[in-house]
């Protein structure tokens, strides 16, 4: 049997602010920090001991995996940052306000932009300074390849490809390995993992801090997956998140 961990970073700033957050490099709460510490103490308590870490190049993600692993007197572990395990493009919508956005564009549309699976928000132009192709961290990427916006499909389709080609071989291995990332990416995991259709992953909601394991076999099916920590805990900050992605 094979395992992974999976862990959405820790509350940010916009998430406490309400705000469409995607590829803005947006840093922790000091309540995000204790949660990514508290993972690492979670996960050394329940005897995990990683081989390989993954994580995006958003420093949200990147300060989370390295609290956990500063809990877990990990710090040496080796890292890969990739753009692939970044957040979802939230285009024109990032940094903006999410109930003023329902208050402009209604509701309905705003909800469809936020949850469905395949329509994207309204794209940034280019020209727009939160093009991330001004960023020196994307500058090794071909036209075209930084997004404008994106819907959870196109997450998926950069998602997936990357476990694939980076994350598997090591789980493969026999390498236990821990991905820190963002609610989309790892619900683009969950998705490609648990074999779910376009509309059961809508109602999928990941809570942020809290280690998700999953046990696979050795041709890399997924087994069983679960969250590690009290059950009650787990079932309230996943109702957080759902009540969040319903917020006006």
């Amino acid at each position: 049997m094979k395992r992974i961990v999976l862990l959405r970073h820790g509350e940010s700033a916009w998430n406490q602010e309400n705000r469409f957050t995607g590829w803005k490099d947006v840093d922790l709460t000091q309540k995000g920090a204790e949660e990514a510490r508290a993972a690492g103490r979670l996960l050394k308590a329940e005897g995990y001991d990683f081989d390989f870490t993954f994580t995006s190049v958003l420093k949200r993600a990147i300060r989370t995996l390295n609290l956990a692993l500063e809990e877990m007197d990990r710090l040496w572990l080796p890292v890969e940052k990739d753009w692939r395990l970044n957040e979802r493009h939230y285009g024109a919508l990032q940094g903006l306000n999410k109930a003023e956005t329902a208050a402009k564009f209604g509701e309905q549309q705003v909800m469809l932009w936020r949850r469905s699976y395949d329509t994207p928000p309204p794209a940034l132009d280019p020209s727009d300074e939160r093009n991330a192709a001004r960023d020196p961290r994307y500058k090794s990427l071909r036209p075209g390849q930084v997004p404008l916006t994106e819907c959870l499909k196109d997450t998926v389709a950069r998602v997936v490809p990357y476990w694939q080609e980076r994350i598997a071989p090591r789980v493969a291995a026999g390498e236990l390995v821990l991905v820190a990332a963002h609610g989309n990416s790892l619900r683009a995991l969950i998705k490609y993992f648990d074999a779910l259709s376009d509309e059961a992953i809508i109602g999928v909601n990941v809570p942020t801090g809290i280690p998700l394991v999953y046990e696979l076999d050795d041709s890399l099916q997924a087994l069983r997956s679960y969250y590690l920590g009290d059950a009650q805990a787990v079932a309230a900050a996943q109702h957080s998140v759902a009540a969040q992605g319903k917020a006006k």
